[in-house]
């Protein structure tokens, strides 16, 4: 085809633009490259993918070692990140990274390297009325052991301290000054000012090797044992707040579903107890119109940034009543902490408050972990459904009962609002049997021992004799026993496998009115179930 002059201007103005549309140098695209800027290129490019293959090598090689492609971990208190090349976070700058960034759940550096917190390693601060002094110094007895355990009891006003109260009691203190706080809450006491400031001033002790601080009040009971398993589920070199909520699902409500209240126990780990000294009076002063303690410390917890870590374990016990069906039924987790002994009745009949509470004790000394765990079982020939709260109490009920509704609480106990039905309960309860013949035959734990021979605790369990309606069921009747005998071995590793009921068995009795149950880890295969 002829070309004309017109075509070949226009030729020449295609060739002077990009695929893009936008127009090029003049002579760019005749312009030769030169050989050894290919050559060049070609190397750059090479040495790129060598090196980027060589990284991502031993980045999956860090990963399976570690089971994280960014990990971290904590060495002389200093926390190193490994981090990709590049990132479109910046890094922030060294205290936040020692403080808060990588937080793993377990504590996995100090078990790998035996370094586990003891019960030397925690300091209690505890909250007194100088009023009640001489009533709930008692509770403290039962579970403080002076020449093993740290802790301050901290009054309003100066008390009588008895020579017998050095040696069972932690030393007393009387609390800094408040008044300068503003306080406008009507339904409350300012007390709770001083009460809130607890765990600063036991920080401004200076005590030394501390990992947590404990938050109690003198009506408050701790398992010490469980208590320190608990707390070595985290890394006390992080931020932690733990403790549990309250039983009323109104209290909550009012107050804070993401509050620990603090009669029934909260732990601070010690880096947090110092952020929190710093700026906690000026936290205070935001917040006149709180009611309480654990309130105000929810609020500069909220300010640090920091949520409540709950453990069901921690019992505030805002009932009135009857703490039978609560304990009986205790959720799959260790007993750490009871309150509130002074509202509601003794856990042991015909005994004060803490004599109840010291024989408690008994068990926990032999099997602490196990306290108060449920088993459940049957005895298939006499259709009997068998409860064991170890430590505590042993129920036996006529007819087969599910485990779903033997672990659900039995509503013995009164709401902390008189006026509220069973729907104000933060947990699911059942009622309390109506039938005559549902109701249970409770033996409560007189006494426990350890057979040295066979390696088991050995306790009993007598019959709470208590008149029971006449049944019309045609079946056994558990009103021929007079007691029950649980064979269990310790076991101080229940908490470091998965959470799990024990299973327990019934087994031949050679006593007439005597049952025998067994109560252990689960075998093989084993559930709760009629078999």
């Amino acid at each position: 085809m002829k070309v004309t002059q017109k075509d070949s201007v226009m030729w020449d103005q295609v060739q002077m633009r990009s695929s893009s549309g936008n127009a090029l140098l003049p002579g760019s695209v005749t312009r030769p490259v030169p050989k050894h800027m290919v050559w060049l290129l070609l190397f750059i490019s090479l040495t790129y993918v060598v090196y980027t293959l060589k990284l991502l090598t031993a980045s999956s090689s860090h990963a399976a070692c570690d089971g994280s492609l960014f990990s971290s971990s904590t060495v002389n208190n200093k926390l190193h990140i490994s981090l990709p090349l590049i990132s479109n976070t910046a890094l922030p700058p060294p205290s936040v990274q020692n403080q808060t960034v990588g937080v793993p759940h377990r504590d996995v550096q100090g078990e790998a390297s035996g370094n586990r917190t003891e019960i030397q390693h925690i300091v209690f601060g505890i909250a007194a009325s100088s009023k009640l002094w001489q009533q709930r110094k008692e509770y403290i007895k039962i579970w403080y052991r002076p020449k093993q355990m740290r802790g301050v009891v901290w009054l309003d006003n100066r008390v009588k301290y008895t020579d017998e109260d050095r040696r069972t009691l932690p030393p007393v203190r009387t609390s800094k000054d408040t008044s300068k706080f503003p306080y406008s809450n009507r339904k409350g006491h300012r007390s709770a000012i001083r009460i809130s400031r607890i765990v600063s001033e036991t920080l401004h002790l200076k005590q030394e090797n501390v990992r947590w601080f404990v938050m109690g009040d003198d009506d408050t009971v701790f398992i010490t044992e469980n208590l320190v398993r608990i707390l070595n589920k985290y890394d006390h070199n992080q931020f932690y707040y733990i403790g549990s909520l309250s039983e009323s699902h109104l209290q909550n409500i009012y107050f804070s579903y993401g509050m620990a209240y603090g009669g029934g126990g909260f732990a601070i780990s010690y880096p947090l107890a110092e952020a929190l000294s710093k700026m906690q009076d000026r936290c205070i002063q935001r917040y006149p119109g709180l009611y309480g303690s654990d309130d105000r410390m929810q609020a500069c917890m909220a300010e640090l940034g920091v949520p409540l870590t709950k453990e069901l374990g921690f019992h505030q016990y805002d009932v009135y009543g009857n703490l039978f069906g609560l304990l009986a039924a205790h959720p799959v987790t260790p007993l750490v902490s009871l309150h509130h002994l002074d509202v509601v009745e003794p856990i042991f009949p015909n005994v004060t408050r803490v004599q109840a509470l010291q024989r408690l004790m008994l068990p926990a000394k032999l099997d602490s972990a196990g306290l108060l765990q449920q088993s459940i079982c049957y005895d298939s020939a006499k259709s009997w459904t068998i409860s064991v709260s170890w430590g505590f109490a042993v129920q036996v009920f006529r007819g087969v009962f599910s485990p779903r509704e033997m672990e659900m609480p039995s509503r013995t106990f009164l709401n902390w609002y008189r006026k509220a039905d069973y729907t104000a309960y933060a947990f699911n309860t059942r009622p309390v049997s109506r039938n005559p013949c549902q109701k249970p035959f409770v033996f409560y734990m007189s006494n426990v021992k350890m057979d040295s021979t066979s390696n088991q605790t050995v306790s009993e369990y007598a019959r709470h004799k208590v008149p029971h309606p006449h049944c019309k069921w045609k079946m056994a009747d558990p009103a021929g026993l007079d007691k029950v005998m649980v064979y269990k071995k310790p076991d101080p590793h229940l908490w470091d496998r998965s959470p799990r009921r024990n299973c327990c068995r019934v087994l031949e009795s050679n006593k007439k009115g005597t049952m025998v149950v067994d109560v252990g880890v689960c075998k093989e295969d084993e559930l709760s179930g009629v078999q």
